[in-house]
């Protein structure tokens, strides 16, 4: 291949086509999508006027202030990576807000977001991901364009690709905000549109919205996130939900996190390993009951059975090993709290959905607060 494009799954671009994700520290290469024009970012990756020059690095360096009226320092939120303690501090804080805004919008609504519009491109199903980034938009005064199939019912199913899919959606709204099969495929719509991309879930790789609204969770339900004990429970291997949640944990000061689940979905070494690096004490354990003893949270997922492909066998495996009942509440501290990114099948029994510890409905509410704030965050700014 030339030393002067890369190939991203199939989608070829020049250098000055590149964007930066993750823990990288090139945070200051910009480009201006229209032009194809480069140059250094002076401006901590912030839009720098209306003719749409930006930085496309998704890194967000060290902030300790936030102005009022500044641009927000992500165009995309595409991993958990990109987030510092700063920055997510300052968006629960704009969460809080949206939480009066919404319980006000139900009488006379918000115009924030007037006059834009949301385009919801799902390639896998979803309930609380797609109707919560839908009732954001709303509730902020926008409007949505949406599919709720587009495996099936949009251009896919004739062999669009998605890059060509991404760029005709871009010129129909103001910000994308996409669910598909394929690790990855959330950055090469990054990649490849010129307004914000939000990632709602890709295959096995992350969930980033999701994983903030747990650690907001964390914060209002045990009122802290330093010194905290974190069980992850259930199909740790193909949870993009707790996947995404470690990393965000590993933002705060001794936190120790547990990895319980069947031999055939364990935690995958990336993430063990990252943990390490940044100096976060993790263990696994096959006893759940043990775990849920020491936890301020356990965070209880559904075995993926959509993930198993044919093995239906090690889907059976791995089915109804670890289950919370009253039994495990029953050596659950009292302040902990029982969490779940839904739905749920049968790894939580109904009968704990009465003890105030179980928390998986109020943490689904939360969404609609960490999402409104990122739609107000990305189109208009703190």
């Amino acid at each position: 291949m030339s030393s002067s494009a890369f190939s991203t799954h199939g989608a070829t671009l020049a250098p000055e086509q590149r964007k930066t994700f993750g823990d990288s520290n090139n945070s200051d290469f910009f480009h201006n999508k229209k032009n194809h024009v480069s140059m250094s970012c002076p401006n901590n990756g912030r839009l720098l006027s209306k003719d749409r020059i930006q930085c496309k690095a998704l890194e967000v360096q060290s902030h300790h202030t936030f102005l009022k009226g500044e641009k927000f320092q992500l165009e995309d939120v595409i991993e958990a990576q990109q987030f510092d303690r700063d920055t997510l501090s300052a968006i629960f804080e704009v969460a809080r807000e949206m939480e009066t805004i919404e319980k006000k919008s139900q009488s006379h609504g918000s115009q924030l977001l007037n006059g834009y519009l949301m385009a919801t491109l799902f390639y896998e199903p979803s309930t609380r991901t797609r109707l919560s980034f839908e009732s954001a938009m709303k509730r902020l005064g926008g409007e949505v364009l949406t599919t709720e199939n587009a495996r099936e019912f949009s251009s896919a199913a004739k062999g669009e690709t998605l890059e060509d899919s991404i760029r005709t959606v871009e010129g129909y709204s103001d910000i994308i905000v996409m669910r598909h099969f394929e690790s990855g495929a959330a950055r090469r719509a990054a990649m490849t549109a010129n307004i914000p991309v939000i990632n709602a879930g890709d295959g096995p790789g992350q969930h980033p919205t999701q994983a903030l609204l747990d650690v907001y969770t964390i914060e209002r339900e045990i009122g802290k996130l330093d010194g905290i004990k974190v069980g992850l429970v259930g199909d740790l291997a193909n949870g993009r939900t707790v996947r995404s949640l470690a990393y965000l944990l590993a933002k705060y000061n001794d936190v120790k996190i547990y990895f319980v689940s069947p031999e055939v979905v364990k935690m995958k070494e990336d993430i063990k390993e990252y943990l390490t690096l940044k100096g976060v004490e993790w263990e696994e354990s096959a006893d759940l009951k043990e775990v849920a003893s020491k936890c301020d949270v356990v965070y209880q997922t559904r075995i993926q059975k959509e993930r198993f492909g044919e093995r239906s066998d090690l889907y059976e495996e791995a089915h109804g090993k670890y289950i919370i009942d009253r039994d495990v509440l029953g050596v659950m501290q009292k302040h902990a709290i029982v969490m779940h990114p839904l739905p749920r099948l049968d790894e939580i029994t109904v009968d704990v959905d009465g003890d105030p510890r179980a928390a998986y409905f109020r943490q689904a509410k939360n969404g609609l607060y960490i999402r409104m704030a990122l739609l107000k965050l990305l189109l208009v700014g703190w």
